[in-house]
């Protein structure tokens, strides 16, 4: 049986542990988001009234790769160059080299197919409109948002109020495309994993960090360093790994009690990796992109569609109202669901749940979030700005628990002390 490092079992027999995982922004599935979301970017560019449904789908081949994209836009202007933002796109992750996975600057080594076409008249007549009452939801289904105190046991991650896990396995994710991106160590790729697990105590909360997991795509000569030694090699990504990305993602505050260490399980993760060795395609790590598994998820991808449609605007809308529960102080846990009718303004129906945290009853707390908040599709957009092109951030690191900025990313978790006080009065 393979162990590794820091490896400890009795001690854990009886802890409460919960794990969640996140994939960098090179994983094939975040390539396909980062495509369908600088296309959804480029279109609300032009019109800020763009109606965008496009997905992506990712494949390279020993000879060649292949992006297709496939969907609906209707916008007023001239159509974005769809193909060159494919291609620039996953160039800027960095597949610009057939030999890791992919080479979306060529011509020769990657084929982009485009198969898209307007939004149906059928849909639009339901989402158009001159009042709040008359702008319909783009879709039916059912949304969920979800807030907690986890991150506010120490200073740095504070604010984000946020499932643990998630929140660390999203930081190391994003640390390791920051590493590709300033090419800080040539030899990661752009493709790669992380997973986190923490431990909790008997009143539940978080304690520290028991396991964490890493898969970092890798040059495959780096063998040649330790005169072939695939061991050698292991050791040295381990340590790499660990001291360049876990240690600097993660806050001491979690790891102080020690943790186990596993990287490139395997053995090894060398090229080609990315699309080559694992298709892609948008809206399939759902989980990845909201609560890590602790929230739930409606199962609506937000990748790629204008904020009409409520997959996408209602989740964050939600997340935005749990988050202000939780930070107002009447819960330490909130998840709220909501569905719609396509082409219905109000919603079908709000649900709240605090988990015996609140300190006033779910009923109440949902009473005042329909004073306080409207889930109506335009009262969404008009609230959180969704109309302007921010959405290509969101492609990969995780849509929730990530600081708001001056520029205006992540409006949905901007905290609004008036809201606040109003969720407190009410």
């Amino acid at each position: 049986m393979k162990s590794y490092e820091g490896e400890t079992f009795a001690s854990s027999i009886m802890a409460t542990l919960f794990t969640s995982e996140s994939v960098s922004a090179g994983h094939p599935d975040k390539v396909c988001d980062a495509i369908s979301d600088a296309i959804v970017d480029a279109c609300l560019s032009i019109d800020p009234m763009s109606r965008v449904a496009v997905e992506t789908m990712v494949k390279g081949k020993s000879d060649k790769a292949i992006i297709i994209l496939a969907g609906e836009v209707s916008l007023s202007g001239k159509p974005p160059n769809y193909e060159k933002i494919a291609r620039d796109t996953a160039a800027k992750i960095g597949y610009t080299s057939h030999e890791i996975g992919m080479d979306a600057t060529s011509q020769e080594l990657c084929d982009v197919q485009v198969h898209i076409t307007t939004q149906s008249p059928n849909i639009s007549q339901g989402v158009d409109g001159d009042s709040d009452d008359d702008v319909g939801a783009g879709d039916q289904g059912m949304m969920f948002g979800y807030a907690c105190n986890e991150t506010e046991f120490e200073d740095e991650l504070s604010g984000r109020y946020f499932p643990l896990p998630a929140a660390l396995a999203q930081r190391i994710c994003r640390r390791l495309d920051m590493i590709v991106q300033n090419n800080e160590i040539p030899w990661i790729r752009p493709d790669g994993k992380s997973q986190v697990t923490v431990e909790y105590d008997d009143s539940g909360n978080p304690s520290h960090v028991h396991t964490v997991v890493v898969a970092a795509q890798h040059d495959s000569k780096l063998k040649d360093r330790f005169d072939g030694s695939e061991e050698s090699e292991h050791r040295f990504v381990t340590d790499e790994i660990r001291k360049h990305v876990v240690e600097h993602a993660i806050p001491s505050h979690w790891l102080r009690n020690g943790y186990r260490l596993v990287v490139n399980g395997t053995g090894r993760f060398a090229d080609p990796g990315g699309p080559y060795s694992d298709a892609g395609i948008t809206g399939r790590k759902i989980i990845v992109d909201t609560y890590g598994g602790m929230g739930r998820h409606g199962g609506g991808a937000f990748s790629g569609k204008d904020p009409t449609k409520v997959d996408r605007s209602a989740a964050y809308y939600s997340r935005w109202a749990a988050k202000h529960i939780v930070a107002s102080g009447l819960a330490t846990r909130c998840e709220i669901q909501v569905a719609y009718v396509i082409g219905v303004s109000q919603p079908v129906s709000l649900h709240v749940n605090s988990f015996g945290t609140g300190s006033v009853s779910d009923k109440e707390l949902e009473q005042k979030i329909n004073t306080v908040f409207d889930f109506r599709p335009s009262a969404i957009v008009r609230d959180l700005k969704l109309n302007e092109p921010r959405y290509s951030i969101t492609s990969s690191g995780g849509h929730f628990g990530r600081p708001y900025d001056s520029e205006g990313h992540f409006e949905w978790e901007r905290l609004d002390e008036n809201r606040i006080n109003a969720l407190k009065s009410n």
